[in-house]
């Protein structure tokens, strides 16, 4: 483990407890604080040669400053924008403080994007260079900084094959570094300098309902942040808090509560591998707060209940009887006979204690936030001992607005608001949010700032209320309502959640606006597929089975039994089988796993429609 060079040191300080009292003026001066503290206590966890290796907090640091300095001798200046385009992993931590020690905002993108996409951000942040992990997803954006008229250089910290001269600076990190380290200049005071309202980043939204639109964070934005979730987590005892970063780094969500606040508190952060590796990089990592969107707990959960089908007999039972049990207790105590209760404490040893093992036994709680969680998932993980705590925000907040507290915990609820958060509900039911969470507005784009913060309140676009004891409701998103032709307002979320929950469909949309009832479109379980079609005699791919009568009948069924549990508003008439699962790679998922309806409805629109003919 490696610390920095004295000239880098700041002056010692006092421990203090908690970060109100600490007063950082900007991320970067407080992570370098946090690292004069900390020192040689493990920071960053990353898998070399099959295992979890550790970096202290002096390791990181030892290459920001140097980064910092190539990135000045590089040109870059306070204010400039620098792209940055990786996978979770300790060089997007050190890449994102060294553009923000120097002055510069960080301009985080998705691994995922398309030529185009980083084409779109270059040029409408006006990037001065670009930051990438490795070759593969340079050369992905190398053709996009070609084309961007104020981009000037490209760091890699693999090269890709180039075989002209190009009009750009190419070059390889391990250069950048050592052309910094020929540099004294200290990085420690001149981070320290840059003030609170200063921005931080440039956040591009995912594009759920179009293109993407820069929201401009300061570091106050993205402090008060981190202040209102120590508030909020306080009671969990926080401490030697272990977290498992998942969800890319480039989202607000994982930037803030995956990133900054684990940081602020003195956190670990284990770097998950993937998606694949997910569930032993859990058993690895042993977390002890772990942020994720709701598709996640919706896959933990379709992947822990297959799993007790294919045990059956006794286990199925007491699994089934543990989640019966639990969900009685959390919603009436009192309604457990003794006996009951004693089996009730049986089965944490038989069934809970065994599900924790499998998030790696030491969790404090799982944190939902980017989407609305079903409460029969929330349900579901609170019934079996892991607590789960709601929250909500977005990229224009900072992004977190409201988080469950523990002991005031309401599942259907998102919690109240973080401290220093003030929250209203506009007349026509739209969710309203001040405080300094507030973005500073949109990059270069005056008329989309005015129409979202008006009289300095975040219009979120999202619906819902406030209850009797503070907490809020999500009901649903303001665009995504729809209005059936009856003038009935029908919340698709709620509806494609309570689908989902079925063994037999992975995914869901349902359509209907200005229609007489609604119609869905569905992505059937691969699993729950293979099985059906080996049964029929069928080809067990998607693509082949979309139109199939007797597939469609079947989950027809399945429809019907959903509809049991739906108003008559809510009930789904008819529905189509989708050719391909909505995923990232075929654009139809956003980077966080929300779905892109707009282009979900540009590619099944005419279909969904000739259901209703």
């Amino acid at each position: 483990m490696t610390r920095r060079n004295d000239n880098d040191r700041p002056q010692e300080r006092e421990e203090n407890l908690n970060m109100s009292d600490r007063n950082w003026p900007n991320l970067a001066a407080m992570f370098f604080d946090q690292v004069d503290w900390l020192g040689d206590r493990p920071f960053l966890w990353v898998k070399r040669h099959g295992d979890y290796k550790a970096l202290s907090w002096g390791d990181p640091a030892a290459r920001v400053t140097p980064l910092a300095r190539g990135l000045l001798a590089q040109g870059v200046e306070p204010g400039d924008r620098v792209m940055l385009v990786s996978e979770n992993r300790p060089a997007w931590l050190v890449s994102d403080l060294a553009i923000m020690s120097v002055g510069a905002i960080t301009v985080p993108a998705y691994t995922t994007n398309t030529e185009d996409d980083h084409l779109h951000i270059l040029r409408d942040s006006g990037a001065r260079g670009v930051i990438v992990s490795n070759r593969r997803l340079a050369e992905r954006v190398l053709p996009a900084v070609l084309k961007a008229p104020e981009a000037e250089f490209i760091v890699a910290m693999d090269l890709p094959e180039l075989s002209q001269e190009l009009s750009v600076d190419v070059l390889h990190m391990d250069d950048v570094l050592d052309r910094g380290r020929e540099s004294h200049q200290n990085i420690v005071k001149m981070a320290g300098q840059w003030a609170p309202g200063d921005t931080a980043c440039i956040n591009y939204t995912s594009g759920t309902g179009g293109a993407p639109k820069g929201v401009m964070l300061s570091h106050r934005n993205i402090l008060s942040n981190c202040e209102g979730a120590e508030n909020a987590l306080m009671e969990l005892g926080l401490g030697n808090e272990v977290f498992l970063s998942f969800l890319p780094l480039s989202h607000s969500y994982e930037h803030m509560a995956g990133q900054f606040f684990p940081m602020t508190i003195g956190a670990e952060i284990y770097y998950a591998e993937g998606a694949d590796t997910l569930a032993a990089n859990l058993m690895e990592a042993r977390p002890t707060i772990m942020t994720a969107v709701p598709r996640l707990y919706e896959t933990f959960h379709h992947r822990i209940t297959l799993g007790v089908r294919k045990a059956g007999g006794a286990k199925e039972r007491l699994f089934n009887l543990a989640v019966e049990l639990g969900t009685r207790r959390y919603r009436d105590p009192d309604s457990l006979s003794l006996k009951e209760r004693l089996i009730d404490w049986a089965l944490d040893n038989l069934v809970r204690a065994k599900v924790e093992a499998r998030f790696g036994g030491r969790l404090k709680a799982l944190v939902s936030g980017g989407a609305p969680l079903n409460p029969e998932i929330g349900m579901f993980f609170t019934a079996l001992g892991l607590r789960i705590l709601q929250g909500y925000g977005q990229t224009e907040t900072s992004p977190s607005v409201s988080v469950n507290v523990p002991s005031t915990m309401k599942l259907h609820t998102v919690g109240p608001p973080l401290k220093g958060v003030e929250v209203k509900i506009a007349d026509d039911g739209e969710i309203l949010v001040r405080g300094e969470l507030v973005m500073q507005g949109y990059w270069r784009n005056d008329e989309a700032t005015r129409e979202t913060i008006r009289d300095g309140w975040v219009h979120t676009g999202d619906i819902g209320l406030i209850d009797g004891d503070g907490h809020l409701r999500i009901t649903d998103r303001k665009k995504d309502i729809i209005v059936n032709s009856g003038g009935d307002n029908i919340s698709p979320q709620r509806v494609e959640g309570i689908l989902t929950i079925e063994p037999e469909i992975a995914q869901a949309m349902v359509y209907g606006d200005k229609h007489p009832h609604l119609v869905s479109l569905l992505v059937a379980d691969a699993d729950w597929l293979s099985q059906w079609a080996k049964a029929a005699g069928k080809p067990a791919l998607l693509s082949d089975l979309a139109g199939d009568g007797d597939l469609v009948k079947a989950l027809g069924a399945v429809q019907e039994r959903v509809n049991a549990k739906l108003s008559n508003i809510e009930k789904v008439r008819r529905l189509m089988i989708a050719t391909e699962p909505f995923t990232t790679d075929n654009g139809l998922l956003t980077p966080t796993l929300k779905t892109r309806r707009h282009k979900i409805k540009q590619i099944y629109g005419e279909a969904l429609e000739a259901l209703y003919r």
